[in-house]
């Protein structure tokens, strides 16, 4: 822990915009206000820079826990497994990682403002459902 209120790690993920917003706020503000905070967080990004990383900084950083815009997209549409979408939502609304939650809105806009996604939708339903019939035939 630094002298501040903030760890290394959360320091870090201020750089890297994975706090959530509230918490960003906090840090930014804190960052303004303290010349040795700024030294604080120009040390780690050296050490950052040079190499040093743990398993930790390597998975936010590589954001390996997001799900993908596609498994967003199948989350959206509420076409996948039950534990897949609960980890979604889990990740979204509890862990609030920006990024996905930035992704989610991102899809969510694209849908609305298409009117022919709803009829595209159906069909596409429609005809996946119309082709497992067959196949079970």
């Amino acid at each position: 822990m630094t002298e501040h209120r903030f760890t290394d790690e959360e320091l870090l993920a201020w750089l890297d915009e994975m706090l959530p917003a509230e918490r960003m706020a906090e840090v930014e503000q804190a960052v303004r206000d303290s010349a040795s905070l700024r030294q604080v967080l120009a040390g780690l990004i050296r050490r950052r820079d040079q190499g040093e990383r743990s398993v930790g900084d390597v998975w936010r950083r590589e954001r390996l826990t997001c799900p993908s815009r596609s498994r967003l997209g199948s989350y959206l549409l509420g076409t996948l497994e039950a534990d897949l979408a609960a980890y979604i939502d889990f990740h979204i609304r509890t862990i609030g990682c920006r990024f996905c939650t930035a992704n989610l809105y991102d899809l969510e806009q694209a849908a609305a403002s298409s009117p022919a996604t709803a009829n595209r939708r159906r069909r596409f339903f429609e005809s996946s459902a119309g082709y497992l019939n067959i196949l079970q035939d």
